[in-house]
């Protein structure tokens, strides 16, 4: 069957959370590469992969392309599932006989609601799903393929678990797909180097952060690891293929969990001389740390979260604020550049904890921060205990433009208070004369200056939006005080 891989149109400057961490909309635009949809792409020689969002494909071109394909393979995500549900339909109505299965972490977590959600759904596949569509695509019944529910008589059959891919070396390179489908032009990270390309060199999280979506619904704990040599000659392949190319970003889960492996790949990495950035823990010692600097690394992303003892703790984060506070400072004696990712609203949070993490944060002092609200998504232990406590309220987890709202509430907040946290968080990390000065004399350095424009403006059109709904939910919270105090 000639298959279509997509990732689909849907907010403004959405990239659906196809190949990252972050399943809604971001401050700055910003676009991540659809990866996981890449590997059954490769195996498919007569596929395409359409990736939506950077390239600016509307719906309307999207529904065209229905009588050009057989089967259509859809990566959905919560926020985003009405949109692609709705597409999906168009272009069943367009091609009655195309197949559609949808993948992503809703369907791993709520299968059947998924395939009842509309009969334009044929079926989907929990977890892992790239061979599974391949076989499919060549000829294998839904019956025959593990992890896949689907549509039979009238009734929906869950197929059994299948294992997780061991040999990753077995697998495409997804940098060839992008070659053949995608303008890697059209891809934007505001921390990273642009253009850059990013792909894995590794599958699944050992780590247990009950607040993560992807290893608790898609990839998994199992650390599956690809073989230094395929990394290396994947690199390779990047550098002679995308020309103008700044960066490769490594996008795993956490790319040096073990030591003995970062320091091996490092050593593979360093002869093909080109800069490279990649997601860390702060449990990265000092002498990791030196050899992927010496082997060309420029920026970790590095989950800090909280600047709260007991808020790590209750997320089983793994680390300390002592181990924060040292692997910083061995990053900034090295060179190292860090993107650091802060969370408002976790199990225990108070305002005095919410303090804690912004001085904390500025304590730190690294170059660029994300901020963002607590989301308790489904399939997670942060979902079930929202949901056991009563925090929990799946309805409304974006605004009109896909941008984070709180969907677990503590006893004392409302939404609107944890909205202003984020962005009180974000002013008084940015707008001190130090931070501003780092992000001027970086964007003069590396020519930016039109692109930090841009991203200004972004966020102050985002920030504007928050402030808004933090004024309609105040008022809100005291006209209800207001009718309370006149029952009584």
């Amino acid at each position: 069957m000639r298959t279509l891989f997509l990732n689909p149109p849907s907010f403004e400057g959405f990239d659906g959370g196809a190949g990252s961490r972050w399943p809604a909309s971001r401050e700055i635009e910003s676009y991540w590469y659809p990866v996981w949809l890449a590997y059954p792409a490769g195996m498919l020689e007569d596929s395409k992969l359409v990736d939506g969002p950077p390239h600016k494909v509307s719906i309307e071109q999207t529904v065209a392309m229905a009588n050009d394909f057989e089967l259509l393979v859809l990566f959905t995500s919560s926020p985003g599932f009405t949109v692609d549900v709705r597409i999906a339909e168009m272009m069943k109505d367009v091609n009655p006989k195309m197949k559609v299965g949808f993948v992503g972490p809703p369907v791993t977590i709520e299968p059947e609601k998924s395939l009842r959600a509309s009969k334009a759904i044929d079926f989907v596949v929990r977890r892992e799903f790239d061979h599974q569509i391949a076989k499919y695509a060549k000829g294998t019944p839904l019956s025959e393929l593990p992890g896949v529910s689907y549509w039979k008589d009238g009734d929906i059959v869950n197929n059994p678990e299948g294992g997780v891919i061991e040999n990753l070396d077995e697998l495409p390179w997804v940098t060839k797909v992008y070659k053949r489908d995608l303008d890697f032009r059209k891809y934007n990270v505001p921390f990273l180097l642009n253009p850059f390309v990013s792909f894995y060199t590794t599958r699944g999280c050992p780590a247990m952060c009950t607040f993560c979506l992807w290893p608790q619904t898609h990839s998994g704990h199992r650390w599956r690891l690809r073989s230094s040599d395929d990394v290396a000659a994947e690199c390779k392949y990047t550098l002679e293929n995308f020309p103008g190319l700044k960066e490769i970003f490594f996008d795993d889960d956490t790319f040096n969990y073990r030591k003995a492996r970062a320091i091996e790949l490092s050593e593979k990495l360093g002869p093909l001389n080109f800069t490279w950035s990649c997601t860390s823990r702060v449990t990265t010692d000092y002498d990791t740390l030196k050899a992927m600097k010496n082997a060309g690394c420029r920026l970790l992303i590095v989950g800090y979260e909280s600047g709260d003892e007991q808020i790590l703790k209750n997320i089983k984060k793994g680390a300390t604020i002592d181990m924060a506070h040292r692997f910083t400072e061995n990053c900034h004696k090295l060179g190292l550049t860090i993107h650091g990712d802060f969370i408002v609203g976790l199990p225990g949070e108070s305002r005095q904890s919410l303090r804690k993490t912004i001085e904390f944060a500025k304590k730190l002092d690294v170059e660029t921060i994300q901020v963002s609200l607590g989301h308790a998504f489904p399939g997670t232990e942060f979902y079930e205990h929202a949901k056991a406590n009563g925090l929990v309220s799946i309805e409304g987890m974006t605004d009109a433009g896909g941008h984070q709202l709180p969907n677990a509430v503590y006893p004392g907040f409302d939404r609107g208070e944890l909205v202003e946290w984020v962005d009180r968080f974000y002013s008084e990390y940015y707008f001190r004369p130090k931070a501003v000065w780092r992000v001027v004399s970086s964007a003069i350095r590396h020519n930016d200056v039109p692109r930090l424009y841009k991203e200004a403006r972004e966020y102050l059109f985002v920030s504007k939006g928050r402030k808004k709904f933090i004024k309609e939910q105040k008022e809100s919270s005291a006209a209800l005080r207001g009718a309370e105090g006149g029952a009584s």
